[in-house]
């Protein structure tokens, strides 16, 4: 993807109710910048876009109750696959390959997915996988006057898109040595499509909120941080670097903006229910090769079975990239994100099934037991972040 050249910090419009908050906020955001060489502690409380409470301290101790949970993230260097094919008398259309933005970019490359059906009499499809591909790719078939079967090996809460962040963001989508004009444009499409899809999807219903995120660094932000960031900022309103006074992390620098969480375990089932009430029709089997899938009645295959397109359509290319995720118990006090502030690319993202913490990123590594010493360093890393916070 090519980034355009910008430095922190710089301040973006979104959607009108946020934006103007945010507008709100930012005078008193000036205002304590202005005092902060009159103060010697740090204020109380501070400024915040979305919330009126104060920053909340979370409870993460190694000695807490914690359990793991690993998911492999469908990688490929080259970027994610939306492209049809002909297997015999059928089509394949193929939407794989995210990386560890599934979530992120479903609506979007589904959208994408989908407009590559032929126009055909017989308006039977079969999908390939019940994971946030394959949901969204049906229920946008469905939309357009399709008929159906999502054959797949597992259903949620058992998919691999059941063990991801939610964090609504294109990250970790292809290598960074360089991309096509053609995929570019693909990704870019995708993005704007999938945000707009959630953004109308906000609310308890789905499982989608907005949410304030803040990213802490020992060292100055740069252009090549944050490449989504820079690439679409009216997607991520509010954007700013803050100074010392105007947050209460244990960091020199400090970056903020709002973005949306979806939470997979509600957003997974009703996807699926709305699938399933719409006609859709979910059959549990495990495919094989290519000659199962030519031996199906639809005439047309959409191919999102994640990893399993390694084998099923011999993509060398994709790979597994193991990521753990440590689950707190919930805690409603906590209502920010939070990522860096130490080694091992933590985050924490608030939830209504938990406190999520991860910090692992495993390319070629398709182990599926949590590792103890990875959940030890994720808690000790945010266990160490907590106790410096000041609130």
């Amino acid at each position: 993807m090519k980034n355009v050249p910008q430095p922190f910090p710089f301040v973006t419009a979104g959607p009108d109710r946020h934006r103007r908050k945010f507008l709100r906020q930012s005078g008193a955001l000036a205002t304590a910048s202005l005092l902060a060489g009159c103060v010697s502690a740090p204020p109380a409380t501070y400024p915040r876009p979305l919330s009126s409470r104060p920053f909340a301290r979370p409870h993460v101790e190694s000695t807490g109750v914690a359990f793991g949970r690993v998911g492999l993230r469908p990688f490929r260097t080259s970027g994610f696959v939306v492209r049809s094919e002909r297997l015999g008398e059928k089509t394949v259309v193929h939407n794989y390959g995210h990386g560890g933005a599934g979530i992120t970019l479903s609506w979007g490359s589904s959208t994408l997915a989908v407009d590559e059906a032929p126009d055909l009499a017989d308006r039977r499809a079969a999908v390939l996988g019940c994971g946030v591909m394959g949901l969204t790719t049906a229920r946008l078939l469905q939309q357009r006057g399709w008929k159906v079967t999502i054959y797949a090996r597992d259903l949620p809460p058992n998919t691999t898109s059941n063990v991801a962040g939610g964090f609504w963001a294109p990250t970790s989508v292809f290598g960074h040595d360089g991309t096509t004009p053609q995929f570019d444009a693909q990704l870019d499409r995708a993005v704007k499509i999938s945000h707009d899809v959630f953004a109308a999807q906000v609310g308890a219903g789905y499982g989608v909120s907005w949410i304030e995120n803040y990213y802490l660094r020992n060292r100055p932000f740069g252009a090549d941080d944050y490449y989504y960031l820079h690439n679409w900022p009216r997607l991520f309103p509010g954007i700013a670097e803050l100074s010392p006074n105007q947050h209460p992390f244990p960091a020199s620098h400090v970056l903020t903006h709002l973005t949306m969480l979806i939470e997979p375990a509600i957003f997974l089932p009703r996807l699926m229910n709305d699938f399933l009430i719409s006609g859709g029709n979910i059959v549990v089997r495990h495919m094989g090769d290519r000659a199962e899938l030519a031996s199906l009645a639809e005439p047309l295959l959409f191919n999102c079975a994640g990893l399993g397109a390694k084998t099923l359509f011999d993509d060398a290319e994709l790979t597994p990239v193991r990521g753990q995720l440590v689950f707190l118990p919930p805690d409603e006090r906590v209502d920010y994100c939070m990522h860096g502030g130490g080694p091992g690319l933590l985050y924490m993202f608030p939830r209504k099934d938990g406190i999520l913490l991860g910090g692992s990123y495993d390319k070629d590594d398709s182990r599926m037991e949590p590792d103890p010493e990875i959940s030890a360093r994720i808690i000790a890393g945010y266990a160490r972040i907590a106790a410096a916070m000041r609130v």
